[in-house]
């Protein structure tokens, strides 16, 4: 049951990848390390960007614009079985919001250069934000899916 309550989100900006159709872009963009994208972001935010001197990653969080809104199960690749939409990384929920920890290669003005990025091209971005390990990494983390499937639970 809702509450009722909506929330406008604007984009900041869109993603400019080699990906056009669902099914090109890796799982995970970091499958991917050798294929570039960029972050063109939009003249009215474009004063927010600042300095990334010394900051190597970034966090993208964006909008799967393309997304099934209309699901709460999903099949994971590889899965036998559904499993309820909030136990996977699927694209297809109630609020499509999707991030990726992306690699910086370059800032050109108002465009990030980044490796490390599954979205498709035109996809909005909605924030970006430093990735800061010491908050962000979490020791001793682990991933209970993973078992049952041949492997060790991942820690990170």
């Amino acid at each position: 049951m809702s509450d009722g309550r909506e929330f406008l989100i604007r984009p900041i900006g869109v993603i400019r990848s080699p990906y056009t159709k669902t099914g090109q872009a890796p799982r995970q963009g970091r499958e991917r390390p050798d294929v570039e994208a960029e972050i063109d972001i939009f003249p009215t935010f474009r004063d927010g960007l600042g300095d990334f001197s010394g900051i190597s990653h970034i966090i993208i969080l964006f909008w799967f614009d393309r997304a099934n809104r209309d699901t709460l199960i999903a099949r994971p690749p590889g899965a036998q079985e559904n499993r309820p939409v909030f136990m996977t990384r699927s694209p297809n929920r109630p609020n499509p919001v999707g991030f990726d920890v992306a690699e910086i290669i370059a800032v050109e003005g108002a465009r990030i250069r980044v490796t490390g990025c599954d979205a498709l091209d035109g996809t909005p971005v909605i924030d970006i934000k430093p990735y800061v390990p010491s908050l962000d990494c979490i020791p001793g983390a682990s991933d209970p899916r993973a078992a049952g499937r041949g492997r060790e639970p991942r820690r990170a």
